[in-house]
């Protein structure tokens, strides 16, 4: 099997998570936070649907990391965001991140929003 690494350019990728943060480009980030290829900050949870909305027309997916276990989100938030032709594919909180790590390596227009672990 041959390996090889993942280069991000200026992406920012995901680097790590732990109880209650996730590593994003050399910087911490404690609890909930949305994720772009160009940008990482806090999330105030799907009471913000607003923050998700502004990426309308640079991203195609935005994944929803639940947490530690998939939960069910606020139909509101899913529908408000499919609305605007965002696609919403929700999973646990690790697999957002490793999914969002592979399509941003691979260029596709992505953005993901996680709650902590």
């Amino acid at each position: 099997m041959r390996l090889t690494e993942v280069t991000y350019g200026s992406a920012r990728a995901i680097e790590g998570y732990g109880p209650g943060f996730f590593r994003v480009a050399g910087h911490v980030l404690r609890g909930a936070c949305l994720i772009t290829p160009w940008d990482a900050g806090p999330w105030g949870g799907y009471d913000d649907i607003a923050a998700p909305l502004s990426l309308e027309g640079r991203i195609d997916v935005l994944f929803v990391g639940t947490g530690a276990t998939i939960q069910h989100v606020p139909q509101a938030f899913r529908e408000a965001l499919e609305g605007q032709g965002i696609g919403v594919e929700i999973m646990a909180s690790p697999a957002a991140a490793r999914t969002y790590n592979v399509l941003l390596g691979e260029g596709r227009r992505v953005a993901v929003a996680l709650l902590p672990v």
